[in-house]
């Protein structure tokens, strides 16, 4: 039986050792791997977008234009990023001056504490900003202040805005979009392919969804591949979607898709929140006086990353699915991807397994039967299944 005076954990290695999390990121995708990586993630990047260069953006310039020309009531700055860009960008085509004059002569709202920042960087002073960063805090303003009648321009930056704009039209406002951060599907689809499959395969354990256009291009490149049934098979059982914040979540929501949020929506907390929830849901098992952790493509074996080859994951969970039951070679055959015919491989698969677990005698043979998890007999409470 397994005692954990005998087996202590160990600690070397982190919360994601053993797991692969798909990004879908293009903006900071570089500081969300950092950050899976140093916890121990292996990382699969596949960008779902890209961002519409500024300098060539035609709409932008568009509604640059016709902001100046004629004035709107009130500018909603939405997103730091964003409004900083909006000003290069009018700097780079000769109507910096002029928007920010125009800018200055208008009621300004920025959105929270770093928008007003970005604000008062560009030499410009807020009207009002909530001490959070809630968008409902900005539309109650608004509302209570009145806006039929009244021409509102928002800051857009490739996310819907869900309700807020619809709120000020049903009030009778002229909603103008300044359109910052137009995103597109990716020029190179070959690795967003390659996340698709590995999600439909269940070759990650996670995907992370930082803007809603990301979730949205990946559902819509599956449907293009006649994949959605699939990935979205995939979201409800095996792979675990995990969203930035509740905007992001919609098209995957509107899927029937549920997601993990962090409460708040930053980089930071989702990767924390995907350190607690991964581990979290992985099987543990007290098997012939060892804890065995089983994880995407590694196994925790007293405490001790064991990676394990995808077809020795595969026998793994087939056994895991009944453990300490005997399963016939027949099944495990089944469980391993494009084997064919041949129960040789199954042998062969499980040699290599064993190996990678440094325990042999964690997996027992039955002979003329099949092979099985030699669980301990009476498992107590904290090793029940995740």
């Amino acid at each position: 039986m397994y005692d954990e005076e005998q087996h202590p954990r160990r600690a070397d290695h982190g919360p994601l050792a053993g797991f692969t999390v798909g990004v879908t990121a293009a903006r900071r995708a570089d500081e969300l791997v950092a950050l899976l990586e140093r916890r121990g993630g292996t990382v699969l990047h596949a960008p779902a977008l890209r961002i519409v260069p500024l300098a060539d953006d035609g709409e932008l310039l568009a509604a640059t234009k016709q902001l100046i020309a004629h004035a709107p009531d009130v500018v909603v700055a939405t997103t730091a990023i964003g409004f900083r860009g909006w000003v290069e960008a009018a700097d780079g085509w000769g109507l910096g001056e002029q928007l920010l004059e125009r800018l200055r002569s208008v009621e300004l709202l920025a959105r929270g504490p770093k928008v007003k920042g970005a604000v008062r960087a560009a030499g410009l002073t807020e009207d009002w900003s909530p001490s959070s960063e809630s968008l409902a805090e900005v539309l109650d303003r608004l509302l209570e202040e009145g806006v039929d009648g009244r021409r509102i321009a928002v800051q857009l930056h490739g996310e819907p805005l869900p309700g807020f704009v619809e709120a000020l039209r049903e009030g009778g406002a002229e909603v103008v979009g300044v359109p910052v951060y137009r995103w597109m599907p990716p020029d190179d689809l070959a690795p967003l392919d390659r996340l698709l499959d590995a999600a439909v395969a269940r070759g990650v354990d996670a995907v992370t969804f930082t803007s809603a256009p990301a979730a949205a291009s990946l559902l819509n490149r599956a449907e293009e591949r006649g994949l959605l049934p699939e990935l979205l098979a995939a979201f409800h059982h095996d792979v675990l979607p995990a969203c930035v914040g509740p905007v992001t979540a919609l098209p995957l929501q509107a899927h029937g898709v549920e997601t993990v949020q962090p409460e708040r929506f930053r980089l930071g907390p989702l990767v924390q929140l995907l350190c607690k929830e991964l581990p979290g849901r992985a099987r543990a098992l007290p098997v012939a006086g060892h804890r065995v952790e089983i994880r995407g493509h590694a196994v925790l074996v007293d405490g001790e990353l064991r990676p394990v080859p995808p077809a020795g994951m595969s026998l793994l969970r087939a056994l895991a699915r009944r453990p300490g039951w005997v399963v016939a070679r027949a099944d495990l055959l089944r469980a391993l991807p494009g084997a064919g015919r041949d129960e040789h491989a199954v042998e062969t698969a499980m040699t290599r397994l064993r190996t990678a677990l440094g325990t042999p005698k964690l997996i027992q043979t039955v002979v003329k039967r099949g092979y099985r998890l030699s669980l301990d007999p009476t498992p107590t409470d904290k090793y029940a299944d995740a």
